[in-house]
This record gives structure tokens, C-alpha cells and sequence, in this order.
């Protein structure tokens, strides 16, 4: 497994990789990086695949552009189609975990030519839905609820960042914990923010950090994080509305390539984001498995690396 940085026509990519073969790009999600999926590259690689996973636009080693307009899905599945190329090949299995998994939905959606199939992690496909743009619907929603904001909508103010940035070790250590299948089920987090709560005083400061989290590979993380920010990894989630007035072309489109879904039982996002896991087959038409692993969380390919791994290569020996 190696570490190296690419140049594209967008950006320049710090990636990992490892093997020969057919390409499998593996995109991480919030707040992760590219070595969230170590297992999963050293497992493809010996099955005879050649697993990329990259630090995505605004994370890591890789290019910061700034500004919202910058963090589209249109840059983002972009990055992509041109990383593709860079590595050499034509064509690509795609999988995506968290923010990495809309991103590897529509790479499938826009440019199958390219994506010959396509594998989400814990966030559903969500089609681009009419009458208007997310955020707004969001809070409406929450409001008739009255379940406070959703911290999405938290996420798009333009400070958002700065509690996080302002102690990455505490923020990092407080996410990965209150998302995580191991931590008891009323610490973990619903999703949903009071008023006046930030995101990270919402989550408890008995927070430890998760079993699979050695603290090595934590402090890989709050390194990128103290270097990096969190203004990019936000900018994805401010950029929500924009992405929604830039899609109206991919309004009832399905998405056609061989797909797969895999989620943890006790994933918090589901909270939000589990409505959608019903009408998948609705929306992909050769879906090829749904699975749920049992007492995983939100951080499934590092809680449940074995699980996820034999998942992905049957997936991958039946294409």
C-alpha cells in the first residue's frame, strides 16, 4: 500500500492504493480521509483489484479550492471521472461511505460509460426531489416535528467550522464516538440539535474513542484535520441548494449499473436518511443486494471491516 499524490485536471489528489487490475475507487465521507478504507484497499488488492481511495476535494493531502461553489456534486463526481483517467483506466467500480456515498451514486447516475457499478455505505440513494431546494425542506420538517435543527442545517451557517476547528482532537473524538455502533444507544447521536446547542456540546465529554480506533490512527486524523480545517468538509453540506438548482437535468433518472447497499443496525443516520433504504429498488434498478450488519454504526467499514469486505468482493466476482 502506498501514498502518493496525483495531478488532474481539477486538483491534485493524495490518494492510497495498492494492487493491480481492475480499478476500485473507495470515497470516504465526514470526517474521514482516505485511510478510513486501509482495509478495504489491502483486501481488494489481494483479490486482484487495483483499490484507489483518495482524500477528497477540501480534505487531507489534497487541493483546498475555497468557496461553497467549489464543493458541488459536479466538482465532486468530476474529481473523480478525471482521477479515473489519471490512473490510467477507462472504467471503474465505484463505492462510497457517508458524503463519499452521494458522490459515488451519482458518478453511477451521471456517467455509467465510466462506472460500471456502484456501492453505498450507509447513506441511501436520494433522489433529486421537486418543489424546491433541500435546506428549506429540512427545517420545515424538523419544525412541525419539534426536534430542533437537523445539524445539517446547522452546518450551513458560515461559522459552522469554527467550533470544530477550534479543538479538532476533542470535535473528532466526540463524532466518531456519538456515531459509533459500540457506544451505548442513549449516547449516540439522533442527529438532531436544541437551540442554542452546537453540535459538539450536544455530544457528551465522557466520550472515549471507538474500539477499532487505535489512538495512532486517531491521531492521523486530528493531524489532517489541525492542518486542514473543517471550511471544505462543510462546504460539501453548504452546498446543498446549489447542488439541487444544478441537477434539474437528472430530475426521475435512475440509476442502471449494478449497485449494492450496506448499512449498520445501529447506524444514526438512519434517524434521517432511513426512509430512503425502503424505495432503493425504486430508484436502482439492478440492485444486487441490500444488507444490514448487525450492531454496526455510521463508521461501518472500520467498525465491521470482515463484514464489509466479503460484501464488496462477492459483489465485485459477480459483475
Amino acid at each position: 500500500m502506498q501514498t502518493r499524490r496525483i495531478a488532474t485536471d481539477g486538483l491534485t489528489q493524495s490518494v492510497i492504493e495498492a494492487g493491480q487490475g481492475p480499478l476500485v475507487l473507495l470515497i470516504h465521507g465526514f470526517p474521514e480521509l482516505g485511510i478510513s478504507w486501509r482495509a478495504q484497499v489491502e483486501a481488494l488488492a489481494e483479490a486482484g483489484w487495483h483499490a484507489v481511495a483518495p482524500d477528497m476535494r477540501g480534505y487531507g493531502g489534497t487541493d483546498k479550492p475555497e468557496g461553497v461553489d467549489q464543493h458541488t456534486l459536479l466538482h465532486l463526481v468530476g474529481d473523480m471521472v478525471d482521477l479515473v483517467r489519471a490512473l490510467g483506466h477507462e472504467t471503474c467500480v465505484v463505492v462510497g461511505h457517508d458524503w463519499g456515498a452521494p458522490v459515488a451514486w451519482h458518478c453511477a447516475l451521471m456517467r455509467p460509460d465510466m462506472f460500471r457499478a456502484v456501492a453505498g455505505l450507509s447513506v441511501p440513494f436520494q433522489p433529486r426531489r421537486p418543489g424546491g431546494p433541500p435546506i428549506p425542506a429540512m427545517k420545515a420538517i424538523t419544525k412541525r416535528a419539534g426536534l430542533g435543527d437537523l445539524y445539517i442545517v446547522r452546518f450551513q451557517d458560515p461559522d459552522a467550522h469554527a467550533p470544530l476547528e477550534a479543538d479538532p482532537g476533542t470535535a473528532l473524538r466526540k463524532m466518531f464516538w456519538a456515531y459509533d455502533g459500540a457506544t451505548a444507544s442513549g449516547d449516540r447521536h439522533t442527529g438532531f440539535l436544541q437551540p442554542g446547542v452546537s453540535m459538539i456540546d450536544s455530544i457528551a465529554d465522557h466520550a472515549v474513542l471507538p474500539p477499532w480506533m487505535s489512538a495512532e490512527h486517531f491521531a492521523e486524523y486530528v493531524a489532517a484535520f489541525a492542518a486542514g480545517g473543517f471550511a471544505g468538509p462543510l462546504n460539501w453540506y453548504r452546498a446543498l441548494d446549489l447542488n439541487w438548482s444544478l441537477t434539474a437535468w437528472l430530475q426521475d433518472r435512475r440509476i442502471s449499473v449494478p449497485s449494492l447497499f450496506i448499512v449498520g443496525e445501529n447506524d444514526p443516520v438512519r434517524h434521517y436518511a432511513g426512509p430512503a433504504e425502503a424505495g432503493l429498488k425504486d430508484w436502482l434498478t439492478d440492485l444486487r443486494g441490500q444488507h444490514e450488519i448487525a450492531s454496526a454504526g455510521h463508521w461501518i467499514q472500520q467498525e465491521r471491516p470482515e463484514a464489509v469486505n466479503r460484501l464488496l468482493l462477492d459483489f465485485l466476482a459477480k459483475l
